[in-house]
């Protein structure tokens, strides 16, 4: 099952323009956003420049020790493509002075996804420490389909004060990543952004797809429960099995007491988070 095409030039629009009155409306005239390179921020950054001028958009990139040198190297590309500002904020002394302030408290535990979280959390940290310092409004830069499946930090990758993308699909995303790219007829974005594997860089060779299905499969399913309004049991999509529907309703169900905690989005469909969600 393939999610309905939408009219990419119009979603642009909107998106760009609700940046433009939320952050001017909110009295700020700059943002800041981390940038990990990966498909995400990029796109949120291209919206960005697009809504306020290169000149008011800043990114910083915070490498971690798992971070790889790709994704330093796509996060300045773009940064240059855009011609915004950026910073660099490396985090592992952090990671490390949680490690031993936390030791005596976790010993005889092993390392889990505890300390992934510590580590998106420290960005989170550090990105609201530019929001504070420069008096700019923090862009987070999950999308639907994380958010729907919980895949996403609080207090973490979910700061911020507007989620731009926060109703795209994770596959609607690329589509409107291409999008810019052909209006702009040059790879702004990277082509490496669009063609390595999306991962959130936590632990080391770490991808999306260890903890959710294929973006294809998670993205039909999410679609069905959300915007179709289908109750899990009577969702049958061709190549996906009943198990697999069920996972991702499982997960949409657990996650939503972090949905009531995620920054405010721009709405481009009709069934935005907040409305209910059929199981």
């Amino acid at each position: 099952m393939r999610i309905p095409a939408k009219d990419w030039k119009a979603v642009w629009e909107l998106l760009a323009s609700g940046i433009r009155e939320r952050v001017l409306g909110s009295g700020f005239t700059d943002v800041v956003l981390g940038l990990s390179g990966g498909m995400d921020s990029a796109l949120v950054a291209a919206l960005a420049v697009d809504a306020l001028g290169k000149e008011h958009v800043h990114g910083v990139m915070m490498p971690s020790p798992w971070s790889s040198e790709g994704s330093i190297a796509d996060s300045e590309a773009l940064a240059a493509n855009l011609g915004m500002e950026t910073f660099t904020v490396p985090i592992a002394p952090m990671m490390d002075a949680f490690d031993k302030a936390l030791a005596p408290a976790f010993a005889g535990k092993g390392r889990d996804v505890t300390e992934e979280n510590i580590q998106s959390r420290i960005r989170g940290v550090v990105l609201m420490s530019f929001s504070n310092k420069f008096g700019w409004l923090l862009l987070a830069t999950g999308n639907k389909s994380e958010l729907a499946a919980g895949y996403c930090t609080m207090y973490g990758d979910m700061c911020g004060a507007l989620a731009p993308i926060a109703d795209l699909y994770k596959t609607e995303v690329y589509k409107l990543a291409a999008w810019y790219n052909e209006r702009e007829g040059s790879e702004v974005i990277p082509r490496n952004i669009f063609e390595k594997a999306p991962s959130a860089e936590l632990r080391p060779g770490q991808t999306d797809q260890d903890s959710l299905p294929a973006y294809d499969v998670l993205d039909a399913i999410l679609h069905a429960l959300i915007e179709e309004a289908r109750p899990a049991a009577e969702i049958t999509l061709p190549g996906i099995g009943a198990d697999e529907v069920e996972r991702v309703a499982g997960l949409v169900r657990k996650s939503a007491f972090k949905r009531l905690q995620a920054a405010p989005l721009l709405p481009v469909g009709q069934h935005a988070f907040g409305v209910h969600v059929h199981m």
